[in-house]
């Protein structure tokens, strides 16, 4: 999905402009707020604004740390007015131009990225500001160019490359897409990512057997979508040794061509090289149309499907579809108000009598089942679940998943286990645009937004689906 906007809640200084006892104040605020204590934030904000209301970076901050806890509307009436109060300060309406975006408001977010490029036509960040809401608008040509102009004034500018990546990977022209996609370990969250060796990365010429280090980087659900590649990379550089997470194990061991699997950088052994599994397409010049293994790539473990299917026997009552759902992702995730839904989101499928839902939902968004009053029988197996080897075999169990961009999509997909994938306007670069399949799962069936931020007629569409 597209990047994250750069907030920035730094007072601009005027020349010459000496701080006082309130610019200290201001920046104990914008201190606070980058270090997450939004409500020590908010207090000390609201306390300024009782002696100066109408102080405009005051207003504009406070205004950040009220849309960083959801409070929408009365970020952007704070913003608002300090814009009024100072309409010359191009920081506002570059801020502002990511505060509408997360309100839905893209025509107004457009505007004003474009005031904010007006007053500072040198600032990268407007610029890159702007990009992140002609990708939202499907704007991808747009996006990229804008992205260009970022980088024409910084060239360094790690996260302008990452988004022209993913505008480029979107609309399908994945050759140059993969090139810039190469800048991803310069954003600031990839920290940690890659092991710290003055070993290069791989270039995809051979290699011994055991010399080559796959590194399973990114989310879960790159590291399925990605791993379907180490067999690709088994035959040129033989038994590369695997390091992933504990989580992915279960999964990852399937798929044929790994030498060792590591949990810890120390095991790694000696390598003549690395490679994220990220960076594998790029190497093997994957482009929509020759995507490898589209599903059955995994295989969920028989044994756990008998179990699974014995508790689910005796939990389903007899006769109803069994339709697995997740609803809610990971919200340390980039863009996960864009994807995560409520449970009662799903309301027309929630509504249908012959079916019961399967909940394979993980994590606090579980207690949500509590106030879930739908027609369908729900079976929550959720705190049941163990690891993904769980997932995989309840899944095996269901007729189908439907559920939101997240790490079970990929799960259900690389086991060719039906699948419907709810998606937002701008999707995740990885779905491509214009159609409801995808190459990299030959099982899954996509239902885009038709308009950003509205799923009402996404979810009828979802629950229509299930008669054809």
């Amino acid at each position: 999905m597209s990047g994250q906007a750069i907030l920035s809640s730094e007072e601009p200084l005027k020349p010459g402009q000496q701080r006082v006892a309130l610019s200290d104040v201001i920046s104990q605020i914008s201190s606070m707020e980058q270090q997450n204590r939004l409500d020590e934030a908010e207090n000390l904000a609201s306390r300024v604004l009782a002696a100066v209301p109408e102080h405009p970076h005051v207003l504009h901050l406070s205004g950040i740390v009220l849309y960083r806890k959801g409070k929408i509307d009365e970020a952007i009436a704070r913003m608002e007015k300090s814009i009024a109060l100072a309409p010359n300060v191009a920081l506002y309406p570059r801020n502002m131009c990511e505060i509408y975006r997360g309100a839905g408001r893209l025509d107004d977010a457009v505007a004003s990225g474009k005031r904010a490029i007006e007053l500072a036509p040198d600032d990268s960040r407007a610029y890159f500001n702007l990009a992140l809401i002609h990708y939202e608008r499907l704007e991808l040509e747009e996006s990229v160019r804008i992205c260009d102009r970022a980088l024409a004034l910084d060239p360094n500018f790690a996260e302008a490359h990452f988004e022209r990546a993913e505008a480029l990977l979107l609309g399908g022209n994945m050759a140059e897409g993969w090139e810039s996609y190469e800048w991803r370990f310069k954003l600031k969250q990839a920290e940690g990512m890659l092991p710290k060796t003055d070993k290069p990365q791989w270039d995809g010429t051979p290699l011994p057997a055991g010399k080559l280090l796959l590194v399973a980087d990114q989310g879960f659900g790159d590291c399925i979508q990605f791993g379907r590649l180490i067999p690709w990379a088994a035959k040129i550089a033989p038994a590369p040794v695997l390091a992933c997470s504990g989580d992915l194990t279960p999964i990852l061991r399937q798929i044929p061509g790994i030498g060792r699997m590591v949990t810890r950088w120390e095991l790694t052994g000696d390598f003549d090289a690395y490679i994220p599994l990220s960076g594998l397409p790029r190497l093997a010049k994957i482009a929509p149309g020759n995507v490898p293994l589209g599903e059955g790539y995994l295989t969920p473990n028989p044994e756990l499907v008998a179990h699974w299917g014995a508790q689910l026997d005796r939990l389903v009552p007899k006769g109803k579809r069994r339709i697995a759902l997740v609803w809610a992702g990971r919200p340390t995730h980039k863009n996960d108000k864009k994807r995560t839904l409520k449970l009662a989101q799903f309301a027309p499928l929630l509504a249908r009598e012959d079916i019961a839902v399967v909940t394979v939902q993980k994590g606090e968004q579980i207690t949500q089942v509590g106030s879930y009053y739908g027609n369908a029988p729900l079976i929550n197996l959720g705190p049941d679940i163990a690891d993904f080897a769980d997932t995989m075999a309840i899944l095996k169990n269901v007729e189908r998943l439907v559920t939101i961009d997240t790490s079970v999509a990929h799960v259900a997909g690389a086991c060719g286990i039906p699948a419907s994938i709810v998606l937002p306007y701008a999707p995740d670069w990885r779905w491509l645009l214009g159609r409801d399949d995808t190459p990299w799962y030959q099982s899954v069936r996509l239902f885009r937004q038709q308009r950003p931020y509205e799923w009402g007629d996404v979810m009828e569409r979802v629950a229509r689906s299930l008669d054809t």
